[in-house]
């Protein structure tokens, strides 16, 4: 493995921070196997493309963020790393891990707070959100910047899926079609329109209007932060009066087996008719169809009704975890 910078070696830099633009792939790469191998045990998630993109943005130097050092003098090894993005007056960050031997609330809050200063120093900066699946002990504990922070728990939910296992649902005045891609300015107003007032909004602020829903479905449409999006298990649902879309379901692939549920909403007007049921249904059924043996959503624990639907169609939690937003009162 390449040497670390000098002014990181030349005294003992156990617990040190580190610019993740003065490293290389290879400082990172034992890290980053440890990474994958966790979202693969814990959540049956391929994370090796997100994996290596981080590798590709840090070859060019062009990830923001800290990595976490361990080790004495000379031997120094990263031990972890958060990394995050900064625009029009919001931060995000992208992705946080430490190594299951380094994992201490102490070493996470110092990754974070490093973090969040820095994004705090940016121009305009006002909000940061975050939702870190890889944090431990994720509520109760102290944060960073506590007096702006607020939490909010969600769960990482997961069920088998079977091709044809589930009962269809009618769903009168209302049809259902393949999502394609030139849906995307109405699927666009309809998240805004559904999470208006809604606590998710309060978690991701892309909801509040279409314009960032829009990028919030160009997100999961062309990158693999949610996974590889799999258009033949998305759908669409729309009125029949009127034309309109009133739901969509979207899928994202995760791993060769396991498909994941990146976005699903229902108008109001159209909700508690059984669309949403219908719309999750089609979408775990083509997922198996194509080869899965499971599918997965996150979900936030106030969002009671949600949670309803998907216990219905077999879907049990499988890793509590929390959202988190900091925001300048």
């Amino acid at each position: 493995m390449a040497a670390l910078p000098d002014r990181y070696t030349d005294s003992p830099p156990r617990g040190a921070l580190i610019d993740l633009r003065d490293l290389q792939p290879e400082h990172l790469a034992p890290l980053l196997e440890e990474e994958i191998e966790a979202w693969r045990t814990g959540l049956d998630w391929d994370f090796r493309m997100s994996g290596d993109l981080v590798k590709r943005f840090v070859q060019v130097r062009a990830l923001n963020g800290f990595a976490l050092l361990e080790g004495g003098v000379r031997n120094a090894v990263v031990s972890g790393y958060c990394y995050y993005v900064a625009e029009e007056g919001k931060g995000l960050i992208g992705d946080f891990f430490i190594r299951q031997s380094s994992r201490t609330v102490e070493n996470e809050n110092r990754l974070l707070e490093a973090v969040l200063d820095s994004m705090w120093k940016t121009p305009g900066m006002r909000r940061v959100e975050a939702q870190l699946l890889m944090l431990s002990s994720h509520l109760n504990r102290p944060m960073p910047f506590q007096r702006w922070c607020k939490v909010f728990p969600r769960g990482f939910y997961e069920a088998s899926v079977r091709a044809g296992a589930l009962a269809p649902r009618e769903t009168a005045g209302v049809n259902i079609v393949p999502f394609t891609v030139n849906f995307s300015d109405e699927a666009a107003a309809l998240i805004a329109l559904t999470y208006r007032g809604h606590v998710d909004s309060q978690i991701n602020d892309q909801y509040r209007s279409p314009a960032g829903a829009a990028r919030f479905l160009a997100n999961i449409v062309q990158f693999p932060g949610c996974g590889v999006f799999f258009g033949p298990a998305s759908f669409a649902a729309r009125d029949r009066a009127s034309g309109s879309m009133c739901g969509i379901s979207l899928a994202s692939m995760v791993s060769p087996q396991v498909g994941h549920i990146t976005q699903i909403c229902v108008a109001p007007s159209h909700q508690g008719h059984g669309v949403g049921y219908e719309l999750l249904r089609r979408s775990l059924d083509a997922l198996a169809s194509n080869g899965c043996r499971s599918a997965s959503l996150t979900v936030t624990s106030a969002n009671k009704a949600a949670i309803r639907l998907y216990d219905s169609l077999g879907f049990r939690c499988r890793r509590d975890f929390a959202a988190f937003v900091w925001e300048l009162g």
